[in-house]
């Protein structure tokens, strides 16, 4: 009894400072790294600061995957002990001396990183629709072709997204689309267990549907540069279009009958008969307009020159003038939403700064596959969907698509049977879209993970199982469509 006594103790102290005993143990397993000699790595010309990012990285995803705290909280604790330990600003003795230290403006500037200042935009707008009623108007309009059913209304959630996805920045889309669905995701009981499944329909939906356009998400953009510019493969929007619109349906599709199995609904209908609606007055025409200006911009980037980044900027500067918003509005924002971004933003930046990412790409070891080229295609766009999850989808293709150009000039002729360079290089395009595994994989995933319905044991399930299932059908398709010469 006295031994059964003792264990029992012994447990409760560990439940009780469980929150702590995770810190501890991911920190020391990040000191160790951090402690190594430089040539345990393997890798050559591996430097201190880089071998220090080595062990920011892992001691940050370990902590967001284990959530051992807040996620913002990780996020800003990344930016901390980046500005101490590898910036130009940093303690003295760890510092001093060592080449390849990054500016501490830097780290800094991801505070204020265009897509904070996007995420800002969308926020505003939430919070202007939600004070004003207007979100609760627009959400019946959109939902109600669809029903009450569960089923389709999740589909209907996703199909909405990815179809402004193809054309809006997803960031952009999940913003926009979090505005509308927020009155009905309130709805929802506190123990629906479906409603994890509409809230992971936005980033799923913003994700995905942007594979279907070159303009949809910038690593296509990235992608098609390199085809049509260095390599003059002459791929058009409408060839683009015509072969990923079907992959992304169906992907879509596959997606949401997933989400229907791991959260499926207990309600036998999802209540769309959503109560009240926007306020009377002249603010509410201002809300309206500035909504429609909003969208348009951001739809018709290309023909403005705005980016999407100086448009959420906009509805900031009518709302604020016009009073629509006040300084105590402002405390309402999610900013541990923004904190959490930052952090994402700065760890890819000192991955890239400090020429870590480089190194890690280049140990890869592809001359070795050189007579397997399905397998060169399938690894590049792994290691590309892997760096994804951790690291901004366009850092990540940009990094990976340069060498990957490299490595198919050298091995043309094994490749020309599928496609060429060209299918390589859409393929590691397709797999930074299918990279939606934690809240700082995508802004979309973090948008929605600010609603605080999904855990980070959800999105990261659901986010791996969906994206090695793209992997499989996208590698497929693109396989086939190469073999056929589309893409030569």
């Amino acid at each position: 009894m006295e031994q059964r006594s003792t264990l029992g103790k012994i447990w409760r102290l560990i439940r009780r400072y469980n929150r702590y005993i995770k810190v501890s143990l991911i920190s020391l397993i990040a000191l160790v790294i951090a402690l190594l000699p430089l040539d345990a790595f393997g890798i050559s010309a591996f430097s201190p600061m880089q071998q220090r990012m080595v062990a920011i990285f892992v001691w940050a995803a370990l902590m967001w995957i284990i959530e051992a705290v807040p996620a913002w909280t990780t996020s800003l604790l990344i930016i901390v002990i980046m500005l101490l330990t590898i910036s130009n600003s940093g303690i003295s003795p760890l510092v001093e001396g060592h080449e390849g230290l990054m500016s501490y403006k830097d780290i800094m500037n991801t505070f204020a990183n265009p897509t904070v200042m996007l995420f800002m935009g969308g926020f505003i707008l939430a919070l202007v629709a939600s004070k004003s009623g207007i979100d609760i108007s627009m959400a019946r309009a959109m939902l109600k072709p669809f029903g009450s059913r569960p089923s389709v209304v999740l589909f209907g959630f996703m199909l909405v997204t990815a179809v402004f996805s193809m054309f809006v920045s997803n960031t952009a889309t999940a913003a926009m689309m979090l505005t509308f669905l927020a009155p009905v995701l309130r709805q929802l009981p506190a123990n629906e267990k479906g409603t994890a499944a509409l809230a992971l329909a936005i980033p799923i939906g913003a994700n995905i549907g942007g594979l279907a356009t070159p303009i949809g998400t910038p690593p296509n953009g990235i992608a098609l540069q390199y085809i049509n510019g260095e390599l003059e493969l002459g791929v058009d929007f409408g060839e683009w279009t015509m072969v990923m619109t079907p992959l992304m349906l169906a992907i879509l599709v596959i997606s949401w009958l997933l989400l229907r199995f791991l959260y499926p609904f207990t309600a036998k209908k999802v209540n769309m008969h959503i109560m009240g609606g926007a306020k009377k007055g002249w603010r509410t025409y201002v809300i309206y307009a500035t909504l429609a200006i909003t969208i348009l911009l951001w739809m018709f980037e290309k023909f403005t020159g705005i980016n999407s980044y100086v448009v959420a900027l906009v509805p900031i500067g009518i709302f604020a003038i016009t009073r629509i918003i006040k300084s105590s509005d402002l405390k309402d924002i999610d900013w541990a939403c923004l904190w959490m971004v930052a952090g994402g933003f700065a760890l890819g930046e000192g991955m890239s700064k400090t020429g870590l990412a480089n190194v890690l790409v280049q140990a890869i070891p592809f001359e070795i596959l050189a007579n397997w080229p399905i397998a060169i295609m399938v690894g590049g766009g792994l290691v590309c969907w892997l760096l994804s999850q951790f690291i901004s989808n366009s850092a990540a293709t940009a990094l990976m698509v340069p060498i990957m150009v490299a490595v198919g000039k050298g091995m043309e002729g094994p490749l020309g049977a599928y496609g060429g360079i060209g299918t390589l290089l859409i393929g590691v395009a397709m797999a930074a879209s299918f990279a939606m595994a934690l809240p700082i994989s995508t802004p979309p995933n973090a948008i929605a993970y600010s609603t605080g319905l999904i855990k980070t044991k959800q999105m990261f399930t659901t986010g791996i199982l969906i994206g090695t299932i793209s992997l499989v059908i996208g590698y497929m398709l693109i396989i086939v469509v190469g073999k056929s010469g589309f893409f030569n």
